[in-house]
């Protein structure tokens, strides 16, 4: 799944865990516990609006073909 890859990818680059993602949420007042973000990323179940705020609060790179390619040729080497 792409958005799993972008996220896990942004997260790791950034040395953030799934509690540091929630806190990090919580500042802009949006709540998911760790547990809950950790499901939805892995099941890939999230909607648009919490994809684009986690992406805002990693400060994620801008999202480019480029970039997406990146990290689906980095999950087909797993």
């Amino acid at each position: 799944m792409v958005v799993q890859r972008i996220i896990r990818s942004e997260m790791s680059l950034r040395g953030v865990k799934y509690q540091g993602l929630s806190d990090k949420l919580a500042e802009i007042g949006v709540s998911q516990t760790a547990d809950n973000l950790r499901n939805k990323v892995n099941k890939g179940i999230l909607g648009a609006d919490l994809l684009l705020q986690i992406l805002f609060v990693l400060k994620s790179r801008p999202l480019s073909a480029e970039m997406m390619a990146e990290v689906m040729a980095a999950g087909d080497s797993d």
